[in-house]
């Protein structure tokens, strides 16, 4: 999804012969001399003496059949091939070429509008565990008494149990002003007077400087020291839980692990939850190093490092979406692929979140007709219902509050939640 901004908006989240074409220009055979001999001038009037006899030629030396033969003159090179011609093994190039790239594109869409089709088993609705990003405006001041009664208002009903209220971005150095999140401690009180067993976590996340030169960067020990600090210090200021997103975070990235391990013990001691928003998982084997050494941004992580991630934490929330499918049921297919991929290697003791796109954009890499939340929700429980459809800890997570419209809501319940929201 991309590291936010302060204010609650996406930030650093988230290619000449001069021939007529067609002719060949053989050369002209060359003819002698047609113009008439000339008429000799009749001198009938005089005595010419004949002209002198020239004098025969010596014998020349004979042949010597050792010798090498005189070189004889080159014949004309064969014609060159014409324009045409060059064309047409042009285009037959690059037919094959794209045919060794859309077929196999081509299979995997085919595969993915194949797993939109079907239907979805009884029961696959909410467990009570979804969650909500919420932007910034909750804790720097913006929001008041009012927003968090309708807040609570909304979410009644539902499933939604955590909410991570947007507390960053860390610094580059991974520390944290306080005045980021001044207001942590009256949002945090408010929702459990509105909302009771509703936990309120802190999203903290950074650029990493995995593709750029700035950023935040994990290698360094000091920085993932002061990310410790950051993370207690948000815990002393009410929340209760640390949610992370840092990216782009590439596959196999073992300082991170490191982290997580520390978070971990940071977060258990004091009772609180650790959750990560992840990267998808790779659609296809090894596709991360193939887009890796393509584009230098892989964006997929591979599933055995799914793995790793979910069980260093107590939630996973997988960013489905921005998937760049250019119809619902392409992308539809493409979230239940997702959701069995993550289903496969998540723990039982880790609750596993699915994204929904709960946002309007057009631009690379996501189309607001495509990715749809009544596509998300359907596709989530196509891959629940053929993987693990009794599974217990298992949620949706919707991105973001602030771009949020009417009909995502009434999706979410609908599709989803079952329950609409009890008035008040």
């Amino acid at each position: 999804m991309g590291e936010r901004r302060m204010d609650g908006t996406r930030g650093d989240d988230g290619h000449a012969d001069g021939n007529p074409a067609g002719q060949n220009h053989t050369p002209t055979e060359r003819t002698p001399d047609s113009r008439p001999p000339e008429t000799p001038t009749d001198h009938s009037d005089t005595t010419a003496p004949p002209p002198p006899s020239e004098p025969a030629p010596a014998p020349g030396p004979e042949p010597d059949p050792t010798s090498d033969p005189e070189p004889q003159p080159a014949s004309d090179p064969p014609p060159a091939p014409s324009r045409s011609r060059k064309r047409r093994v042009l285009r037959r190039l690059v037919g094959a070429l794209l045919a060794l790239l859309l077929i196999p594109l081509l299979t995997a869409e085919a595969a993915l509008w194949v797993n939109y089709t079907g239907d979805p088993a009884s029961g696959t609705r909410t467990r009570g565990r979804d969650a909500l990003w919420l932007g910034h405006a909750w804790v720097d001041g913006r929001k008041g008494e009012r927003d968090v009664r309708d807040l609570a208002r909304r979410l009644r009903g539902t499933g939604i149990r955590d909410l991570y209220v947007h507390s960053g971005p860390l610094e580059h150095d991974g520390t944290l002003p306080a005045s980021a999140y001044r207001k942590a401690r009256w949002f945090t009180a408010a929702v459990h007077r509105e909302l009771p067993g509703v936990r309120v976590q802190a999203w903290l996340g950074d650029v990493l400087a995995t593709e750029t030169p700035d950023g935040l960067r994990l290698e360094r020990a000091a920085t993932r020291t002061a990310i410790l600090a950051s993370t207690r210090a948000v815990l002393d200021a009410g929340f209760q839980g640390a949610h992370f997103d840092l990216e782009p975070l590439h596959s196999g990235d073992r300082n991170y692990l490191a982290l997580l391990d520390d978070l971990r013990d940071l977060t258990h001691a004091r009772g609180a939850a650790l959750s990560v928003a992840a990267h998808q998982i790779d659609p296809l084997p090894a596709f991360h190093s193939l887009a890796g050494t393509a584009t230098g941004h892989p964006k997929w992580w591979s599933q055995a490092y799914f793995a790793q991630v979910a069980r260093r934490v107590d939630q996973i929330a997988v960013m489905s979406y921005d998937t760049m499918q250019p119809s619902q049921s392409l992308y539809g297919g493409y979230v239940a692929q997702q959701t069995s991929l993550a289903l496969e290697v998540t723990p039982d003791g880790t609750d596993l979140l699915m994204g929904l796109p709960f946002y309007h954009e057009n631009r690379f890499g996501h189309w607001a007709h495509a990715e749809t939340v009544p596509a998300a929700v359907r596709g989530v429980r196509l891959g629940l219902s053929r993987t693990d459809a009794d599974r217990a800890r298992f949620g949706v997570a919707l991105y973001v509050d602030f771009a949020a419209t009417e009909a995502d809501w009434r999706a979410y319940r609908d599709g989803w939640a079952a329950t609409p929201p009890t008035a008040s």
